[in-house]
């Protein structure tokens, strides 16, 4: 049996998965006061956002209390790989190497980052063997 597709979240609704991302778990004035310092938002759209993406299945809502609180159904991890296959279908024609390249040729990569990306490729490679 397949596990049921989550609906891939809006640039508004990734925002916000972010912040519960990085809290685990939060109520709707939490998430809000964050957004709130990276972008001119009302609360009334944070919290509507967040009903959808409850009524989508992206979130849950604990309404066992006075104060509900919301968390992520999927992880990071999952909604980056249903990103990354959904891009590498469409933009890269199914290549995963196309894909890489794409990214390697981003001029802003850090030292660090293309160390880690060696090093990441070393393990692959050592795990093939």
């Amino acid at each position: 049996m397949h596990q049921k597709q989550i609906n891939q979240p809006t640039e508004s609704e990734l925002q916000i998965l972010q912040v519960l991302w990085d809290k685990g778990a939060a109520t709707v004035r939490e998430v809000h006061q964050v957004l709130e310092t990276r972008k001119d938002t009302g609360y009334t759209t944070t919290l509507k956002i967040m009903q959808i993406m409850t009524d989508k299945g992206i979130l849950v809502r604990d309404t066992s209390s006075r104060t509900h609180i919301y968390k992520p159904v999927v992880s990071r991890e999952q909604t980056q790989q249903q990103f990354i296959g959904k891009m590498m279908n469409g933009l890269f024609k199914g290549s995963a190497g196309r894909l890489v390249l794409g990214a390697l040729n981003d001029e802003s990569l850090s030292e660090n980052e293309l160390k880690e990306i060696k090093e990441y490729l070393e393990q692959f490679e050592n795990k093939g063997k």
